[in-house]
């Protein structure tokens, strides 16, 4: 379940080219004093990132949080595998996809939500080269078919 009033920090803009998004699952992040600063500051990268489910956790690997400067010393690994919270119920369900086989569990965007950092994930079907060449035709000619109706004002 995703709430409004949220405040997007990063987004895996090539999960939507790459994947077929089925179902989102909204889950929490164990996430350091720094992490969190870094967070703020919207120093995050998703492109790599991936979830990975072992032994009833999933965990958040590959993703990016860039060093917080202020800490110095005390800062924080910016690729270090974090864990996410999830009901068991959903965690059930995400295993299950991929057990399955065919689907994995993408990380779509990274929010904060009244002070809390979120990660949207979904469980997702990789596309074929003809299922992106055959979304970009269709979109080329939706993109026709409005231009064509903006040089032409219909009226009733």
């Amino acid at each position: 379940m995703i709430r409004a009033g949220k405040q997007v920090v990063g987004r895996n803009r090539k999960a939507g080219r790459d994947y077929i998004l089925e179902e989102r699952f909204e889950a929490g992040i164990v996430l350091r004093g720094t992490e969190i600063k870094a967070l703020r500051a919207g120093q995050v990268s998703l492109q790599e990132a991936y979830v990975r489910i072992e032994a009833g956790e999933a965990w958040l690997l590959n993703a990016h949080i860039a060093a917080y400067g202020p800490a110095s010393r005390m800062n924080h690994e910016p690729r270090r595998p974090r864990k996410l919270l999830l009901h068991r119920r959903e965690l059930a369900e995400l295993a299950g996809g991929v057990q399955r086989g065919g689907y994995t569990v993408v990380p779509t965007q990274m929010y904060l939500t009244r002070g809390l950092a979120k990660l949207e994930l979904a469980l997702a079907r990789g596309k074929r080269k003809f299922d992106k060449r055959h979304e970009l035709a269709d979109r080329d000619a939706q993109r026709e078919v409005e231009r064509a109706l903006r040089g032409k004002r219909v009226l009733r």
